[in-house]
Protein backbone atom coordinates (compact mmCIF):
# COMPACT_ATOMS: atom_id res chain seq x y z
CA UNK A 1 0.00 0.00 0.00
CA UNK A 2 1.45 3.94 -0.90
CA UNK A 3 2.15 6.15 1.62
CA UNK A 4 -0.87 8.14 0.47
CA UNK A 5 -3.28 5.35 0.69
CA UNK A 6 -2.20 4.54 4.10
CA UNK A 7 -2.75 8.10 5.28
CA UNK A 8 -6.56 8.05 3.70
CA UNK A 9 -7.45 4.77 5.55
CA UNK A 10 -5.61 5.74 8.94
CA UNK A 11 -7.64 9.09 7.90
CA UNK A 12 -10.72 7.51 7.53
CA UNK A 13 -10.37 5.22 10.74
CA UNK A 14 -9.52 8.55 12.94
CA UNK A 15 -12.75 10.07 12.09
CA UNK A 16 -14.99 7.12 12.74
CA UNK A 17 -13.14 6.50 16.16
CA UNK A 18 -13.14 9.96 16.51
CA UNK A 19 -17.13 9.82 16.19
CA UNK A 20 -17.52 6.76 18.50
CA UNK A 21 -15.25 8.54 21.06
CA UNK A 22 -17.47 11.54 21.05
CA UNK A 23 -20.42 9.13 21.46
CA UNK A 24 -19.33 7.19 24.07
CA UNK A 25 -17.63 10.29 26.10
CA UNK A 26 -21.26 11.75 26.22
CA UNK A 27 -22.45 8.94 27.53
CA UNK A 28 -19.79 8.78 30.48
CA UNK A 29 -19.90 12.12 30.79
CA UNK A 30 -23.90 13.08 30.22
CA UNK A 31 -25.88 9.72 29.57
CA UNK A 32 -28.19 8.24 31.65
CA UNK A 33 -27.26 7.77 35.64
CA UNK A 34 -27.68 3.91 34.91
CA UNK A 35 -25.35 3.87 31.67
CA UNK A 36 -22.54 6.19 33.83
CA UNK A 37 -22.95 3.85 36.70
CA UNK A 38 -22.41 0.89 34.37
CA UNK A 39 -19.36 1.88 33.73
CA UNK A 40 -17.77 1.34 37.27
CA UNK A 41 -14.56 3.60 38.66
CA UNK A 42 -14.03 6.05 35.75
CA UNK A 43 -11.34 8.56 36.28
CA UNK A 44 -12.33 11.97 35.41
CA UNK A 45 -9.62 13.53 33.65
CA UNK A 46 -9.14 10.60 31.19
CA UNK A 47 -12.61 10.40 30.77
CA UNK A 48 -13.07 14.55 29.77
CA UNK A 49 -9.48 14.30 27.48
CA UNK A 50 -10.66 11.43 25.84
CA UNK A 51 -13.98 13.10 24.82
CA UNK A 52 -12.59 16.43 24.01
CA UNK A 53 -10.32 14.71 22.03
CA UNK A 54 -12.55 12.60 20.13
CA UNK A 55 -13.59 16.11 18.30
CA UNK A 56 -9.87 16.50 17.28
CA UNK A 57 -9.85 12.80 16.07
CA UNK A 58 -12.49 14.03 13.45
CA UNK A 59 -10.48 17.07 12.79
CA UNK A 60 -7.31 15.80 12.43
CA UNK A 61 -8.82 12.50 10.33
CA UNK A 62 -10.31 15.03 7.85
CA UNK A 63 -6.93 17.33 7.62
CA UNK A 64 -5.07 13.71 7.17
CA UNK A 65 -7.59 12.87 4.80
CA UNK A 66 -7.29 16.00 2.52
CA UNK A 67 -3.15 15.95 2.79
CA UNK A 68 -3.20 18.95 4.52
CA UNK A 69 0.05 19.62 7.18
CA UNK A 70 -2.05 20.93 10.32
CA UNK A 71 -3.77 16.98 9.73
CA UNK A 72 -0.53 15.86 10.56
CA UNK A 73 0.54 17.88 13.42
CA UNK A 74 -2.78 17.49 15.09
CA UNK A 75 -2.50 13.73 14.79
CA UNK A 76 1.16 14.13 16.66
CA UNK A 77 -0.03 16.58 19.65
CA UNK A 78 -3.03 13.60 20.16
CA UNK A 79 -0.11 11.23 20.54
CA UNK A 80 1.81 13.30 22.48
CA UNK A 81 -1.17 13.97 24.62
CA UNK A 82 -2.99 11.08 24.64
CA UNK A 83 0.88 10.14 26.57
CA UNK A 84 0.78 12.68 28.92
CA UNK A 85 -2.37 11.84 30.06
CA UNK A 86 -1.63 8.14 29.94
CA UNK A 87 1.45 8.97 32.37
CA UNK A 88 -1.20 10.99 35.02
CA UNK A 89 -3.50 7.85 34.79
CA UNK A 90 -0.39 5.79 35.94
CA UNK A 91 0.01 8.00 38.46
CA UNK A 92 -3.36 7.85 39.61
CA UNK A 93 -3.12 4.19 39.93
CA UNK A 94 0.17 3.97 41.35
CA UNK A 95 -1.14 6.37 44.09
CA UNK A 96 -4.08 3.67 44.66
CA UNK A 97 -7.14 5.90 42.79
CA UNK A 98 -9.98 3.25 41.51
CA UNK A 99 -9.96 2.63 37.95
CA UNK A 100 -11.04 0.33 35.30
CA UNK A 101 -8.75 -1.61 33.68
CA UNK A 102 -10.79 -1.30 30.41
CA UNK A 103 -8.92 2.25 30.45
CA UNK A 104 -6.31 0.88 30.58
CA UNK A 105 -7.13 -0.91 27.28
CA UNK A 106 -8.49 1.98 25.84
CA UNK A 107 -5.82 4.71 26.47
CA UNK A 108 -3.39 1.98 24.92
CA UNK A 109 -5.44 1.97 22.08
CA UNK A 110 -5.46 5.62 21.39
CA UNK A 111 -2.15 6.42 22.11
CA UNK A 112 -1.01 3.17 19.97
CA UNK A 113 -3.33 4.66 17.14
CA UNK A 114 -1.95 8.29 17.01
CA UNK A 115 1.50 7.09 17.43
CA UNK A 116 0.85 4.56 14.02
CA UNK A 117 -0.83 7.92 12.26
CA UNK A 118 2.13 10.38 13.42
CA UNK A 119 4.47 7.64 12.85
CA UNK A 120 3.59 7.02 8.95
CA UNK A 121 2.31 10.62 8.09
CA UNK A 122 5.83 11.82 9.37
CA UNK A 123 7.29 8.98 7.08
CA UNK A 124 5.97 9.90 3.78
CA UNK A 125 6.61 13.46 4.42
CA UNK A 126 10.38 12.54 4.13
Amino acid sequence: MTPRRSMKVLAAVGVVFGALTVFSGWQGLFGPAATRAALGHTVGFVLWFNFLAGFAYVAAGLGLWRGDRWGLLLATALALGTGLVAAAFGVHVLAGGAFEMRTVGALALRLGFWCLVAAVGWRSTR
